[in-house]
């Protein structure tokens, strides 16, 4: 298998680096190198790598801020100078971490543990790229969960939370969640835009479910789901709407 990747970093001699260890590398493919985020951004955004490597300090804009705004199919791994950030890499599901200076030892142990899971998702998934598949009469979905082959009415699902391999789908009819290897990316393409809305990086809501709208966040039940700052504006539009057609 082979992964396409980018190498941002506002260090010269760190990029040189890394672009020596990628060359070395046989299943990675260098698609460009970055001085900044920013400067990445126009080609990522339009043309989509597996992989980045990521430099956390960096003016402008932080590699961790970055990693949120990256299209979601594309993974990352983190470089860094300072330890103290490898909570924080974590919590935004980076694939792993590498403190400077970095061995090509260490460089090769991240990439192929990013050639694990990119190996494992391709073949969990060949024919779809994702664990879930739409029921013909367009009112439910299949998912792979447990060895199991469930289906899913659209109408059952209160929400979709995305981890970091897979996706947990909450619903009416159940007190424990379907667990499912998948991207959240994969499980939106399979939804209706309507009832159904992205309100962060890791949640879909079906918006026919919620109960209120409090401080930033949407309360399903008894859970209170966050809004990230990229589809607040959404989320009120679609809630504005319905208020003006009495809706609500």
């Amino acid at each position: 298998m082979n992964i396409t990747c980018a190498i941002i970093d506002d260090e010269p001699l760190a990029r040189e680096l890394l672009e020596s260890y990628v060359s070395k590398t046989p299943f990675l493919t260098l698609r460009g190198s970055y001085a900044s985020a920013i400067e990445a951004w126009g080609d990522i955004s339009t043309q989509p790598v597996d992989l980045i490597f990521l430099d956390i300090q960096m003016p402008e804009l932080s590699g961790l801020e970055f990693s949120k705004v990256i299209p979601v199919k594309t993974r990352f791994i983190f470089t860094t100078a300072f330890s103290q950030y490898a909570l924080d890499g974590y919590k935004v599901n980076a694939l792993d971490y590498l403190l400077k200076p970095i061995s090509y030892s260490d460089f090769l142990a991240a990439a192929q543990k990013a050639l694990s899971w990119f190996e494992k998702t391709t073949q969990a998934t060949p024919a779809t790229e994702n664990d879930i598949e739409k029921d013909t009469q367009a009112d439910a979905f299949f998912v792979k969960s447990d060895y199991k082959v469930v289906r899913v009415r659209f109408d059952e699902v209160l929400y979709i939370e995305g981890l970091k391999d897979y996706v947990k789908i909450y619903l009416t009819t159940s007190p424990k969640p379907l667990l499912s290897l998948s991207s959240m990316h994969a499980v939106e393409e399979h939804l209706p835009k309507h009832p159904f809305m992205r309100i962060h990086r890791s949640f879909i809501v079906n918006m026919n479910h919620v109960e209120m709208l409090e401080r930033g966040q949407i309360v399903i039940g008894e859970k209170h789901l966050p809004i990230s700052d990229s589809y607040k504006d959404s989320v009120q539009d679609y809630i504005r709407k319905r208020m003006l057609q009495g809706r609500i």
